[in-house]
Formats: C-alpha cells, sequence, structure tokens
C-alpha cells in the first residue's frame, strides 16, 4: 500500500471517528472530559498520581518515578520534536459542539497528541514496575487520551500515535533503568536443619535501634513462633559476639535476626561462627538480603523453621591486611562506592532506587580521588570497586537484582579512572544505559578476587557499614557456607 493511500484511508477514518463522537447528544459525560483534559495540562495529572503512588511506597513508588521520567521524554519528543515536524491542523473548532469546546484551544501542531503520549508513558511505566498499579491507572490514561477527541482539539491518529510513543519511550526506559525483578534468587542445594515447632529453640536477635517497624515485626514473630526467644544486645559491644555468647549460654539450636541489613550480617556471622542455621524476619529499613531470599514475610520464614525447610547459601568474605575475614551477604566495596551506597539509600525513599543510585554515583564521582591499585595483580586506577556476593544483574547497568546466591561467584564491577574525561564518559553511559560497552566500566564474575591499592589506607564498606581500612583486599566466596531456613516452597538448586 504506498503512502498516499494509507494517508488517504487514515484522513477517512479521522474524519467518520470524529463526526460520530460529534454527533452524540450532550451528556454529563461532557464537563467531566473536559476537565479531565484540562487536569493532564503539562502532566499536572500525572504529577499528582505519582506523587499518591510514590506515598505508597515500593513497587508503587518505582512505578510512579518511572513513569514520570517517561512522561519527560514522552512529552518532550512530541511537543518539541515531532509536532515542529509534522504540522498538521486540527479539526475545526466550529464542528464542535459547544459543550465540549475548550475556552483556549491549542494552537500547535496536532500531531502528535502530547496528552495522549504522556498518559500512556505514565501507565507503562507504573505497570512496568506495579502491574496491579498500572491496571488502575491505565482506564485513567486512556479517558485523558480519548478527551482530547472529544474536546475536539485532535484527530483519532493523533491520539494513537502519542499513545503509541508514550508507552515506546517507557519501555526504552528499560535499557538505562533495569527492572527489579520480583522473584526470590536462586538458592543452594536443601539444608539440614531441625524443626522447630513454635520456634522451641530458636534464638532471635532484635536489633535495638530499628523503630517502630521492627517492633511491629517482632510482635508478628512471637505470635507465629511463640516459643521462640528474643535477645536485644548492647549497642556498645560487637553484636555478633553477644548473639554467640547468648546462643551458647541458652543452648539454642537456631538463630535469627530481626531487623534490616546490618542487624542480618551479624547474625549471619554468629551464625556461621556457631555452626547454627539462622532464620531471617525483615525488620529493618533496608532488608536487601531478606528479600533476595524470599523472606519478605513474617508467616513464611515461620512456616519453615516449623517444618525444618532450609537451604544453602553462599556468602562473601574480605581480609583487610592479611587479618581475619569479614563476611558479607550482600557487598564489601571500596572507594567511592560506599559513599554513592550511604547518597542512593539516603534518596531512594524520595525518588526510587535506580534514580538515587545514579544521581549518588554522579555526585560522588564529582568529588572523588582515584585509587592506583593492582587488581589480581594487572595495575589499573578506578575511582570505585563493587564486590557482590552472588550474581547481580543487569551485567551492562546498575545492578538491580539478584538472581543467585549460588554457584560460589562474586560479581565484580569497577569504574575505571585511567583515560580522558572517564567522570563524565561514566556519568554519560550511566544516565544511556551504555555501560556495558563503555571503557570506563569493567564486570567480571570470579570466586575469588585481590584488590591492592598503592595509595593511602581506604575504607571497605560491607553490607553498607564501614568495617575497616588498608591497602590489601583479598575477596572470596564461600559457597553454601550459611543454612538458612527458606521459604515453603523449595527454590531451584544451583549446580
Amino acid at each position: 500500500m504506498n503512502p498516499r493511500s494509507l494517508r488517504g484511508r487514515t484522513r477517512s477514518l479521522d474524519l467518520a471517528l470524529v463526526d460520530a463522537s460529534f454527533a452524540r447528544r450532550p451528556s454529563v459525560v461532557d464537563p467531566v472530559l473536559r476537565t479531565l483534559t484540562g487536569l493532564a495540562d503539562h502532566s499536572v495529572l500525572w504529577a499528582l498520581v505519582g506523587g499518591a503512588l510514590a506515598a505508597s511506597g515500593g513497587p508503587r513508588r518505582r512505578g510512579a518515578v518511572r513513569g514520570l521520567l517517561a512522561v519527560v521524554g514522552a512529552s518532550s519528543l512530541a511537543n518539541g520534536v515531532l509536532k515542529p515536524l509534522l504540522p498538521r491542523a486540527r479539526p475545526l473548532a466550529a464542528d464542535v459542539p459547544a459543550l465540549r469546546r475548550l475556552l483556549a484551544p491549542p494552537v500547535s501542531s496536532s500531531f502528535p497528541s502530547g496528552h495522549a503520549a504522556s498518559a500512556a508513558a505514565f501507565a507503562t511505566g507504573v505497570a512496568l514496575e506495579a502491574p496491579v498499579a498500572g491496571l488502575v491507572v491505565a482506564p485513567l490514561a486512556v479517558a485523558v487520551a480519548y478527551s482530547r477527541v472529544h474536546v475536539g482539539v485532535h484527530w483519532p491518529s493523533d491520539v494513537v500515535a502519542g499513545a503509541a510513543l508514550g508507552a515506546a519511550v517507557a519501555v526504552s526506559t528499560r535499557r538505562w533503568w533495569a527492572v527489579r525483578s520480583a522473584a526470590s534468587a536462586e538458592l543452594g542445594a536443601p539444608g539440614s536443619a531441625p524443626a522447630l515447632p513454635a520456634g522451641r529453640g530458636l534464638l532471635v536477635m532484635v536489633n535495638p535501634g530499628a523503630g517502630t517497624h521492627n517492633s511491629d515485626v517482632v510482635a508478628d514473630v512471637a505470635t507465629a513462633l511463640p516459643d521462640a526467644e528474643f535477645f536485644e544486645p548492647d549497642p556498645d559491644r560487637d553484636f555478633t559476639e553477644q548473639l554467640t555468647e547468648a546462643a551458647e549460654r541458652t543452648g539454642s539450636v537456631a538463630l535469627g535476626a530481626c531487623g534490616g541489613d546490618g542487624t542480618v550480617a551479624a547474625t549471619v556471622a554468629a551464625a556461621v561462627r556457631t555452626g547454627l542455621p539462622l532464620a531471617v524476619f525483615p525488620g529493618g529499613t533496608l532488608n536487601h538480603f531478606a528479600r533476595d531470599v524470599g523472606a519478605v514475610d513474617v508467616t513464611v520464614t515461620a512456616d519453615a523453621v516449623t517444618h525444618g525447610a532450609s537451604y544453602r547459601v553462599d556468602v562473601g568474605s574480605v581480609s583487610v591486611d592479611g587479618a581475619d575475614a569479614t563476611l558479607f551477604v550482600n557487598t564489601a566495596s571500596i572507594g567511592g562506592y560506599p559513599d554513592s551506597v550511604r547518597l542512593r539509600d539516603k534518596w531512594s525513599p524520595r525518588i526510587g532506587k535506580w534514580p538515587a543510585a545514579a544521581a549518588a554515583m554522579i555526585a560522588v564521582l564529582a568529588v572523588a580521588e582515584p585509587m592506583d591499585v593492582d587488581i589480581d595483580g594487572s595495575p589499573d586506577s578506578v575511582w570505585m570497586l563493587f564486590v557482590g556476593n552472588g550474581t547481580y544483574t543487569p551485567g551492562d547497568q546498575i545492578p538491580m537484582s539478584r538472581p543467585s546466591i549460588a554457584g560460589g561467584v562474586l560479581d565484580v564491577r569497577y569504574l575505571r579512572a585511567r583515560m580522558r574525561f572517564s567522570r563524565t564518559r561514566l556519568a554519560i553511559a550511566a544516565l544511556t544505559g551504555t555501560l556495558g560497552s563503555s571503557p570506563t566500566y569493567r564486570h567480571l564474575r570470579v570466586p575469588a578476587l585481590s584488590v591492592a591499592n598503592k595509595g593511602t589506607p581506604v575504607a571497605v564498606a560491607v553490607d553498607g557499614e564501614v568495617a575497616s581500612e588498608g591497602r590489601t583486599f583479598d575477596y572470596q566466596a564461600r559457597p553454601s557456607l550459611l543454612t538458612l531456613y527458606g521459604p515453603g516452597t523449595p527454590v531451584v538448586a544451583r549446580g
């Protein structure tokens, strides 16, 4: 079909649909759609809806941030690029029924519809992160898109083209901001942990500084496992040592952690030291490990404890300047990365994890000093180095998910400084989703790694907490070191 015939058929269909819409009798729908289309001016409606979604937290907050970013991109393309390039006359104002007319109809090109582009971009962006919320937003987006035809300022094909543009822009955000997987990480082989009816024999460490939410989780654990014992450590002493002493004193046969990543890390160290299985109950602000292993609900972990369902999980370790190794369940990183993590975690509740991570990396890179290092004997200069326990994805973007904590691998990423304009190139690569092809970025998956810093001592951040300073860092994966009470549904084991 040649372009002229296609344009002709589209024009005929547009006229037929607009005539059919304008021929309908006046109804209460007219002022509703006129008001709705006005609310969507300058994307005010989507800012309001996005604010409400963000306030609810979790995937809905990420969806709101992704949706609003997609709105910015779609609106810029539709209004700033395509309208000037593809001018088209709007329907005649005289043909629009009086009750539908806008007081100040737009005079820019009719093609494509910027309102439809923004509506589809927001709804699609939300749906990528939170499908249920996306289904709720979708009818509103459809109503906004149709309202542009109803009030007589767009042809139907303008709306279809705008909606397609908006959806495409939203989907394209996945190229530079990966969607976090809701699936639990792949764990190791089944473990050997005792079944503890009502939690008898379980000693749970409670973080005394985790706040009101943690208190609620502790109450839920006490209800689900009434025979479990709770231990609140002295905040001025080492948590791991105190828990180890308490476990030996009480004769406990399993340990539990009720708090955030810091509490989990201390309890893991005690569990490895005593050889006891571990149960994780997410009660703190940051629960990366609990989320990744599927321990997102008290009843799930409580059921595993009751029935003795357990799995082997990898742990990482880092030895600084030849000292005793420190274990980590999430990450152990040096250079500017610890600072970027702190900024990311500070900003993510407001703007979402990926935008916070990108902004934090840019902020840290702006003031960071490069480190001259030997990585497994090879000299290089780096801004920061990330080492994760297990496999993190995506490999060519800022990591968002951990699909596996089995297999005995460390996920290593570092940002190279030995090239012209490396900071600028890194920032551009992160924002455009091209880190994987940038010479400033390296990604490895290895069982062990040795890093020697040639300059002054630097700090290593272990699971978000600064552990110590030094010049040499020996990382090692510890396959299946920890026995973890796991979800009631068996997890596929690797290898």
